[in-house]
Order: C-alpha cells, then sequence, then structure tokens
C-alpha cells in the first residue's frame, strides 16, 4: 500500500514538474511585440529680433582724401539711425575694406600694356541689430533718403530670428511626443494590445519655415531667416512595448 501511494506522489510529482518547466520555457520564449510611432509637433511663431546689414562706399585718387569721404559718411549714416530712434548700442561700423582701382591699358593691336590706376575704392559695412523689428523694417525701407545726402548706401535684406528658440524647441517636442504616444495608442486599441513603456526615442531634425512658403524640409534641418513669421516643426519616434 505504501509502495502504491507513493508512486502515485511521484507521478503527481512528475506531471507537475513538467508543467511548471514547460510553462516557464513557454513564457521564456514569449516575446512581447512593439509598435514604431512618428509623432509631429509645430508651432506659428512671429520673429522677435532683426538683423539688417549695409555698406557704403567712397572713391579718390587720394588715399587719406578717401578716408575722409568715408568718416563723413559715416557721421551722416549715424546721425540718420540715431535720429530714426536708434539706438548707438543697436549698430556697429565694421572695418574699412579699401582696394585700388584699375583699368587695363591696351595698345591699338590689342596687346596689354599696364594698368591704370584709377584711385582707391574703400568701403565701409554696419549691422543693425535690434529686438524693435517693426522700426528696423521702417528705416530699411527709407534708407534711400541717404541717397539724397550723396551717400552710396547699398542695403541688404533684413534677416530674422527668434531669441526664445530654445523653449520653443522644448514645447515642440513635447507636441511631438504626445502626438507620437496618441497614434500608438490607436494602433494599440484597434489591433487588441495593451500600450506599454516606452522602449526607444529619437527626436528628429528642427526645421524652421517661412509660413504660408513652399519651402522643403532639408535633411540637415531648414532655419529660414528671410521670413519675420515662421513655422516650427520637429518629429519624435518612439518606440512602445505592447502586450
Amino acid at each position: 500500500m505504501k509502495k502504491t501511494i507513493s508512486a502515485i506522489v511521484f507521478s503527481l510529482a512528475i506531471i507537475i514538474a513538467a508543467f511548471l518547466l514547460g510553462n516557464a520555457v513557454k513564457n521564456r520564449n514569449k516575446t512581447n511585440g512593439t509598435i514604431a510611432v512618428t509623432g509631429l509637433g509645430n508651432a506659428d511663431f512671429t520673429s522677435d529680433l532683426i538683423v539688417w546689414e549695409g555698406s557704403f562706399t567712397r572713391e579718390n585718387t587720394a588715399l587719406k582724401n578717401a578716408y575722409n569721404d568715408l568718416e563723413q559718411d559715416k557721421n551722416i549714416i549715424s546721425d540718420y539711425l540715431i535720429q530714426k530712434g536708434i539706438n548707438e548700442d543697436e549698430f556697429v561700423f565694421n572695418a574699412v575694406n579699401s582696394r585700388k582701382n584699375t583699368k587695363a591699358k591696351y595698345a591699338q593691336n590689342g596687346k596689354y600694356i599696364e594698368d591704370v590706376f584709377l584711385g582707391y575704392i574703400l568701403t565701409q559695412s554696419i549691422k543693425i541689430e535690434s529686438k524693435d523689428v517693426a522700426k528696423v523694417e521702417r528705416i530699411a525701407r527709407e534708407i534711400t533718403e541717404l541717397l539724397n545726402k550723396g551717400i552710396q548706401f547699398y542695403s541688404q535684406p533684413p534677416r530674422y530670428y527668434y531669441t526664445q528658440l530654445a523653449d520653443l524647441k522644448i514645447e515642440m517636442i513635447s507636441k511631438a511626443s504626445a502626438d507620437a504616444k496618441s497614434r500608438a495608442e490607436k494602433i494599440a486599441e484597434h489591433s487588441g494590445a495593451q500600450l506599454g513603456d516606452v522602449l526607444s526615442a529619437k527626436m528628429g531634425v528642427f526645421q524652421i519655415t517661412g509660413q504660408n512658403s513652399n519651402e522643403g524640409y532639408s535633411w540637415g534641418g531648414t532655419y529660414n531667416t528671410s521670413s519675420k513669421e515662421k513655422t516650427a516643426s520637429i518629429t519624435m519616434k518612439l518606440v512602445y512595448e505592447v502586450d
């Protein structure tokens, strides 16, 4: 009798052990699925910093006279900007660039003879940087008034920037992550799965384009400086575990 009971107990132990071992192997080989989604975050904003540059030139056969003429133009431009409301700490004059202006002289048979000296050309550039975007825009449009003062001023198109870009980027990452999670939840819901933890997160390229423009995105990122009104966007790729 004892031998029979022992045999039954031994048999049950083998069956239970086999079940537990089989279940352990099953769970060990079981792998959870994953869902990879890409979310987009974007926002429109207005530039709060403007950078405007220009240059002016003087030419004279005497270098000293050319410098004197250029210095007079510099003072006139400086006074003009201050009268227009630009603070002195908002603009800076760069170093003077000088070069000789020459013209090639040829003989009647077309043979080169020499370079004829025509004078010295001196050029100086100025950079205006201000957070009063509207004011500088207006002055840039009216700068032709300097022509009436006898100044050859060459103006470049203004460039626009945003000083709160770091905060905006964090906001975009948050929006893109939320968008990615929403997409993942919908995919999991329709597939009858349960969304788990985030396994990985990868940020895409930060793009800034002009609003209502046809600018294309670049793999290295786009940073528009020609438009005052801009759109920022970024993508986030998230990989979720699903059960």
